[in-house]
């Protein structure tokens, strides 16, 4: 078959050969058929007639009429779907290979009489216009800190002209996330752009049925900033796209820059953050003359940032304890009854009382949570040992794994009332005294099999009260074995 390429080329050797026969064979085709093309002064494409007629007979042209009724009337439906459709009303009429027939036809109907297709308009954009942001998960990068898995989530912001972007670890889609998330990238940044574009964030938007299109918090902070706030309609994550597009490839250039790096464990999280922080500085380097543009037209800077944690009263609990966001903590038990004030931030809660923070403590993530300090109720738990048994959150008292052990220990030991006691008088040196020279304690305890008695861990923690010991459960150097055998001989 003669090809388009080969028609040009006599064309050309036409004008430099003496003979058509020579320009002919050059051109890699027959003498007559060369004549022809020439004659016709057309190329192959041009002269070739449209097949316009069916090969085969058509085996769904009998039911085609009702298989149009089915996707006028849904047109989402798949042509598998109503294949198997067809399989069930006319057994034995369609073999499974007619399915890509079938397909083929209502791909054919829905370009020629389907519902018109969403059309996606391409956008212009202009130097410190907009900027948009969203959460991502990271956890399918396998990223553990200290051997741990790493659960954690990342705050996207880019601006839609240069693609600068920046990133900050967080744990929720809260609105202490978003506000740190959002003025670390101004600052970053060093000026703010005009409008801002975020997703149904229910830590920004109002539910549809809220007169009000912004969350009070959310409208305080665009406010601070001269920020316009947008956001995009229900299910049209496209209006998001370029903060969309930005997430899969930061997460690829992370997952790429971890296999480089050789391992996906770190020592820390300050490690981790400065692994995702030079990261971005790479990114962002190639975008260096197109934000150059967006900085001078962005505008300035507030002369400082907006506090990123949320204030509450609330009262302390006859229990001591208090509810934060559908979660439960523990305060000291000298607050009770006392209406205490509570900065929430992303990551920690702060408890204030008479203008002085006299607790912080870790935020739990998500709802129906609780953390109980038993530092805080060891004094009351002592004097009420009936109470541990059915303590509600008991389990919280049992900080480490050896505490555990050793409670069990004990009720092989005692009665469920009396090991209760000693284990409360456990807690309350530890308390006291320092959980990790308790811990260290009960495990030398535990390896030697002897009983747990409360007076050998006064006595060890009391030997040991010169030595450094670390909750991380690192071996104390030195230790006077003879300590243990002291002990061994007196129960003998």
């Amino acid at each position: 078959m003669v090809k388009d390429q080969q028609v040009r080329r006599l064309m050309r050797l036409m004008q430099k050969e003496k003979t058509k026969a020579i320009a002919a064979a050059k051109a890699g085709m027959d003498e007559k058929t060369a004549r022809k093309y020439v004659r016709l002064g057309k190329l192959p494409s041009e002269i070739k007639g449209e097949h316009n007629w069916r090969t085969r007979e058509d085996p769904f042209a009998d039911v085609w009429a009702e298989v149009k009724v089915k996707l006028e009337v849904n047109p989402g439906l798949e042509a598998k779907t109503l294949f198997m459709w067809l399989q069930r009303k006319y057994p034995g009429r369609f073999t499974d290979g007619q399915l890509r027939t079938l397909q083929r036809k209502v791909k054919r109907w829905r370009a020629l009489e389907g519902p018109p297709k969403e059309v996606f308009f391409e956008q212009e954009h202009r130097p410190g216009e907009l900027s948009q942001s969203d959460f991502t998960d990271m956890n399918d990068l396998g990223v553990t800190i200290g051997g741990i898995p790493f659960e954690h989530m990342i705050y996207h912001f880019v601006l839609t002209y240069s693609d600068w972007e920046w990133a900050s670890i967080c744990f929720s889609e809260s609105f202490e996330s978003l506000s740190y998330g959002l003025q670390d990238s101004l600052w970053k940044l060093g000026g703010v752009p005009r409008a801002h574009r975020t997703d149904q964030l229910s830590a920004a938007v109002q539910k549809p049925e809220n007169p009000e299109e912004f969350t009070r918090r959310y409208k305080a902070l665009l406010k601070h900033y001269g920020l316009e706030g947008k956001k995009i309609q229900v299910g049209k994550p496209n209006e998001n796209g370029d903060i969309e597009q930005r997430h899969y490839r930061f997460k690829k250039a992370v997952d790429q820059a971890l296999m480089l790096r050789g391992s996906r464990d770190f020592s820390s999280r300050d490690e981790y953050k400065g692994f995702i922080e030079r990261l971005l500085h790479q990114l962002n380097a190639g975008r260096r003359a197109r934000l150059e543009e967006e900085l001078k037209v962005l505008r300035r800077l507030p002369v400082c940032k907006l506090p990123v944690w949320k204030r509450l009263q609330v009262r302390v609990s006859s229990g001591s304890t208090i509810r934060v966001n559908h979660n439960l903590y523990s305060v000291s038990s000298r607050l009770i009854g006392e209406m205490v004030t509570v900065r929430v931030y992303a990551e920690r809660l702060e408890v204030w009382y008479a203008q002085k923070c006299v607790e912080n403590i870790p935020r739990l993530r998500g709802e129906g949570k609780h953390r109980i300090q038993y530092r805080h109720i060891i004094d009351w738990l002592v004097r009420k040992p009936g109470a541990f048994a059915n303590y509600r959150y008991r389990d919280d008292l049992f900080p480490t794994s050896h505490f555990r052990m050793a409670y069990d220990r004990l009720k092989e030991q005692h009665t469920e009332s009396k090991a209760a006691k000693e284990y409360l008088k456990i807690l309350y040196i530890a308390a006291k005294e320092g959980e990790g020279l308790v811990d260290e304690a009960l495990r030398s305890i535990l390896e030697l099999s002897i009983p747990v008695v409360v007076s050998d861990v006064e006595m060890i923690v009391g030997s040991w009260k010169e030595v450094p010991v670390h909750q991380s459960g690192v071996r104390v150097a030195e230790v006077d074995l003879g300590s243990y055998d002291e002990l061994l001989s007196t129960r003998s």
